[in-house]
């Protein structure tokens, strides 16, 4: 069930939802999916193959736009949540909201909003990692898969126990779990330990001042906590019963990546009964904005 909601504020439509995008058959509605609502810019023939654009941390829905664009224009129906906890849509209490399980069933029902029985799922960053749980757990919910810069699961985990240099980049998650204090440490002095988070993991020029406006402005809508709750609930999550996917996957991967080793990502197309890899040298965590070869390896990918 899909419907146009009003929105809260002047602010929120100017700053935040599709409106951000000068395409007229963009548009944002809201699903009630998995006992959350959640706001979903959708674009594209209803009746088109189905593309879900899942975003990262501390991403938004508005980190597709590129890729909304291109994908309409070959021929897709694009829908793109802002994920549980973040921007407009609804963030419930707890950790344990934000589990993989749930996360993933806000997927699941999101396809069934659109009165389909399976989709392309494309996933960046934590994003990423709901994507490949989606195709691990919901097999035939997934026609294609694609990732960009995040490893499968099994091959994070692994790295983690047995890589120092990995377990030292990914400090951030050890820290995400210590109550309260990331929350105050992300949020003081207008944000500016967030806009750091894009501007460090960026190449120089990636978010420009009006962008991190509009992300300032997204993360003031849900607050800091449920996106941090993202990485408590993680470590609470179940595994999938296996660890194979199936579906034809695509990896892109950004080289540069100064949280996640690149040698994952060849480890993680090991995981892929039929899966291809694709590395962009002097592209960081993200690639999708830094190249445009990684919108048309993806556009050829789902075609």
């Amino acid at each position: 069930m899909s419907v146009t909601k009003p929105s809260r504020t002047t602010e929120t439509v100017s700053h935040t939802d599709a409106s951000l995008l000068s395409d007229h058959d963009v548009e944002s509605t809201y699903r009630d999916v998995n006992d959350v609502q959640l706001h979903v810019v959708a674009a594209g023939d209803p009746d088109a193959p189905l593309v879900v654009l899942l975003h990262g941390h501390p991403d938004f829905w508005y980190g597709w736009r590129d890729q909304i664009r291109a994908l309409v224009e070959a021929g897709f129906r694009v829908v793109v949540p802002d994920q549980r906890g973040c921007n407009l849509s609804d963030a419930p209490d707890g950790i344990d909201a934000y589990r993989q399980s749930e996360l993933v069933a806000d997927v699941r029902e999101l396809i069934h909003s659109e009165g389909r029985e399976s989709a392309h799922v494309v996933g960046h960053d934590f994003g990423g990692f709901v994507a490949w749980n989606v195709a691990l757990r919901h097999p035939s919910m997934v026609d294609r898969l694609g990732i960009f810069n995040v490893p499968h699961p099994t091959v994070y985990r692994e790295t983690l126990r047995s890589s120092p240099q990995q377990i030292a980049r990914s400090w951030y998650v050890w820290f995400y779990q210590v109550p309260k204090l990331p929350e105050w440490t992300l949020a003081r002095n207008d944000l500016a330990n967030m806009v750091a988070s894009l501007e460090i993991t960026s190449n120089p020029g990636t978010f420009d001042d009006e962008t991190i406006a509009r992300y300032k402005a997204a993360w003031r809508h849900s607050g800091i906590t449920p996106r941090i709750n993202w990485y408590r609930g993680f470590r609470r999550s179940d595994s999938p019963s296996h660890d194979t996917v199936t579906q034809p996957t695509l990896i892109c991967w950004g080289e540069d990546d100064v949280a996640l080793l690149p040698s994952m990502a060849a480890k993680s197309v090991g995981y892929c009964r039929d899966g291809q890899l694709r590395t962009f040298p002097d592209a960081s965590h993200w690639v999708h904005h830094e190249r445009a070869e990684v919108t048309e390896a993806l556009r050829r990918h789902l075609s």
